[in-house]
């Protein structure tokens, strides 16, 4: 609803918000984690075309919680919800593992940042009915075509963690690609 309320409104009380923002400033737009926001209604693309209109460079980074990524099925939910917001919004994206650190055991993580299709093929498969396996493949196989859904893990007590998920939205916006290069004349001192 407030969502809809934003999208009613943009031309009147988000313009007027905006026009203190330099050229290179970061604005962050935190959704909420209701995934039939960009699934279901237009609400958010209206927003990023709206936003794009007024000439702002757009990117989606989408957030999984680490802690949520405990076994296959789990992360192919997480694959399968980043790939819709990827389709959906057809913007630059990345995908951040969050909350690196409250995860115990980091080996259970970091098996899923860039997992094989067979791999996830084999552990699908262990887990659930036979009638399932050619589901499985079909999923396996799709996270695989699209290996655009990798994910970056972000631990917020390491600054090079940060530091490295900012380079990388950094590289997808590719933020400081059109500024000015500023040229000296070099004129070499005259000797005595």
């Amino acid at each position: 609803e407030t969502l809809r309320h934003l999208e009613d409104n943009l031309d009147d009380w988000l313009d007027e918000q905006l026009e203190n923002y330099l050229d290179d400033d970061y604005l962050v737009f935190d959704c909420p984690g209701q995934i039939e926001l960009f699934t279901h209604v237009p609400v958010l693309r209206n927003f990023v075309e709206y936003l794009k209109r007024k000439n702002f460079t757009v990117c989606a980074v989408y957030l999984l919680d680490s802690q949520f990524v405990s076994d296959v099925t789990k992360y192919i939910s997480g694959c399968m919800a980043s790939l819709s917001a990827m389709i959906q919004l057809e913007l630059p994206h990345i995908n951040i593992l969050s909350k690196m650190d409250l995860v115990s055991n980091k080996k259970d993580v970091e098996d899923y940042l860039n997992p094989e299709a067979q791999v996830l093929l084999s552990q699908l498969n262990r887990q659930m009915a036979p009638r399932f396996h050619k589901l499985n493949k079909a999923l396996a196989e799709l996270v695989d075509d699209y290996n655009m859904v990798n994910f970056i893990p972000l631990d917020l007590r390491k600054e090079s963690s940060i530091e490295y998920v900012l380079s990388n939205i950094d590289n997808c916006i590719q933020y400081g690609e059109d500024a000015d290069v500023k040229v000296r004349d070099f004129i070499p001192e005259e000797e005595d």
